[in-house]
């Protein structure tokens, strides 16, 4: 049975966190009814004492248990994957060189199987800078020791969700004999404490990444692998940091780091969880910061704000990311990524942010010669999220007509109320206070009634002469369908217009390829006259990158820049899930945009998102979108509701 699909699975139910019948989690994961019964089942069995997954009338939901079981090992044991992660260990751990007929009575396995599982070894340290050397049936790890625990930290990666503090499955991968879970929460606890005293704001997304090489290191002094020493000459701000890591070391597990862990963890700290606070730490930081990657964060900043019509200015943003890429730059000399556990619900939930970062990301990586992965362009979307939500104004809020028959000053008290509790959620432009009003004349977004209206209507909202919590949430609740109404209306006049007839297709391959299914789309994009053989490379080349699946149905490939001819869009779509990134979709929408329609790109792109969120209008739109007429009628209905 598939682990990672019972993963997948619990994944979904724990982010959509209500329930979900199972019929949409067989089309999610592209199996049966019947299978997802079966992976609730097992998922159940992982935590004895508590519920992992809730079944109902309504199908299924997360239940107590459901992160417990995601903290769960993620290699199902006894498959040869584990074999191959026990191997690595004991070879990690191992003073003397490992017997191959003693190993595989101790794993009870036989030789010939271990002699299988080596050559999946050797395949696994492909480079790491380590090799697997052999005399007779004695096999060893030879390379440095600073090669090894980058292997061990590859283990911890892949044998548990590090994508939040974990520290009982840090530990189970570290095996018996470690330092205990406890006291690694309250070194952690003392460690950011203490960084904050020295002058640092503390990025507590990446520190678990830290506190993992903190129990590598603890781990391996304990058995007496200690790092050697790099230059031995340490800056006033690596120092004070390699003294506070000494001093909780000391205090929790009875270990001194040596000259080099000093060195390596201190580093790691500043180049993965620490931004300056004080001025002190902030003029020693700016001596690191190189002029070559200051220049180039400040070009890729200046052309994505050209490209996308917005605005990066601002010492303070610039600074912070000049600061985060010559971090990047020192983690990618070891490539020693900084974990982001926010990548999937930025990419998801702020469409347009993320392609800003991959723009700049892009920029970067051309002009300073280094990798960029998901998880780093997800930080660099953080910066530019906080810098645009400074500057960010909201569409004009609904307008709304008051009808409150005159008595006294009742309407004023009315109005008042009102502005006090609704604040800019909407906007009053008109007070009826006629007993018998000419409700047709009212052309506000909203009419807020205290006396029935003629007619039901979603803008009519019935209110009190006082208004109480209740009151004020039904007028939100109206207020929020009235923007998504606008928005989505923007998007169904903007998919009218761009849709090429000749570019829908309704069988896409689900085991073809991402590059494929982009080969296809971007044809017919070709035969239209509205992009070249290169746009589709560039397409490919920005997928690459980072993947374009933004939410768990849709994908949007494109280029990164606006060179069509016309602005045009290309859809495909599959019955069955089409692996694509980390994920699978059903719906693949080719979007070419052109320089004439750059206004055009945040709306078609963030509406389009928004509308492939919602599973149960995916599947709507799947299953009877038979041909474009015919989608295009199931997407209108979808945005109206």
């Amino acid at each position: 049975m598939s682990r990672s699909r019972q993963n997948r699975l619990l994944t979904q139910l724990v982010r959509v966190e209500d329930w979900v019948t199972a019929a949409s989690l067989a089309d999610y994961l592209g199996v049966t009814p019947r299978s997802v019964r079966s992976y609730v089942a097992a998922l159940n069995a992982r935590v004895p004492d508590a519920v992992v997954v809730e079944s109902g009338a309504q199908g299924y939901r997360a239940g107590p248990g459901a992160r417990t079981a995601l903290r769960e090992s993620t290699v199902e044991p006894g498959t040869p994957r584990d074999r191959l992660h026990q191997l690595v260990r004991r070879l990690l751990e191992s003073e003397q060189p490992l017997d191959v007929h003693d190993t595989a009575d101790e794993i009870y396995v036989s030789s010939a199987t271990i002699e299988g599982d080596l050559a999946r070894v050797r395949s696994f340290l492909s480079g790491s800078g380590l090799t697997l050397e052999r005399h007779g049936s004695r096999v060893w790890l030879q390379g440095t020791e600073m090669a090894q625990r980058r292997l061990l930290s590859r283990l911890v990666h892949e044998q548990t969700e590090m994508e939040s503090l974990d520290f009982p499955a840090l530990m189970r991968v570290l095996g018996e004999g470690s330092v205990g879970a406890e006291a690694y929460a309250r070194f952690k606890s003392d460690l950011v404490d203490g960084l904050g005293d020295l002058g640092y704001f503390v990025n507590e997304y990446a520190i678990a990444d830290v506190l993992m090489h903190v129990a590598i290191a603890a781990d391996r002094i304990s058995r007496g692998r200690l790092l050697a020493t790099g230059s031995g000459v340490l800056r006033d701000d690596e120092r004070a940091i390699a003294e506070l890591l000494d001093e909780l070391a000391l205090r929790y597990f009875g270990i001194r780091f040596s000259g080099g862990d000093r060195e390596f963890l201190a580093t790691v700290v500043l180049s993965r969880v620490v931004a300056p606070r004080s001025d002190s730490v902030q003029a020693l930081a700016m001596q690191r910061v190189s002029p070559a990657v200051e220049q180039a964060v400040l070009d890729a900043c200046a052309a994505a704000a050209a490209e996308f019509l917005i605005d990066l200015s601002g010492d303070d943003f610039t600074w912070r990311l000049i600061l985060h890429v010559q971090n990047l730059v020192e983690r990618a000399a070891g490539a020693a990524w900084s974990r982001n556990p926010l990548t999937r619900t930025l990419k998801a939930s702020y469409p347009m942010i993320f392609e800003v970062a991959v723009y700049i990301s892009n920029r970067l990586a051309d002009r300073l010669g280094i990798p960029m992965v998901d998880e780093e362009i997800a930080y660099i979307a953080i910066h530019v999220g906080a810098r645009l939500e400074r500057n960010r104004t909201d569409d004009a809020p609904p307008t709304a007509t008051i009808v409150c028959p005159g008595y006294h000053d009742l309407h004023s008290l009315l109005r008042s109320s009102v502005d006090r509790s609704l604040g800019k959620a909407i906007e009053v432009v008109r007070v009826e206070t006629r007993a018998d009003p000419d409700w047709a004349s009212m052309d506000s977004d909203l009419i807020l009634t205290t006396i029935p209206p003629p007619q039901h209507s979603d803008r009519i909202v019935t209110i009190p002469l006082f208004l109480s919590d209740a009151d004020v949430e039904r007028v939100q609740a109206a207020a929020r369908r009235v923007r998504r109404t606008r928005r989505l209306a923007r998007l169904r006049a903007e998919l009218e217009k761009y849709f090429a007839p000749r570019c829908f297709v309704r069988d896409l391959d689900a085991g073809a390829g991402e590059e494929a299914i982009i080969r296809r789309l971007g044809a017919l994009l070709i035969a239209e006259g509205v992009i070249d053989d290169s746009y589709v490379e560039r397409s490919i080349e920005r997928e690459r990158m980072s993947s374009t699946a933004f939410t768990e149905s849709l994908a949007v490939p494109h280029a990164l820049s606006m060179t069509a001819t016309r602005t045009a869009i290309a859809m495909g779509l599959s019955d069955r899930p089409i692996p694509w990134g980390e994920g699978h979709v059903q719906v693949v929408v080719m979007v070419a945009f052109s320089e004439s329609d750059r206004a055009a790109f945040q709306t078609v792109f963030e509406q389009l998102v928004e509308v492939f969120s919602e599973h149960d209008s995916v599947q709507r739109l799947v299953h009877r979108g038979t041909d474009l007429p015919a989608f295009l009628d199931e997407l209108v209905a979808v945005i109206d509701g």
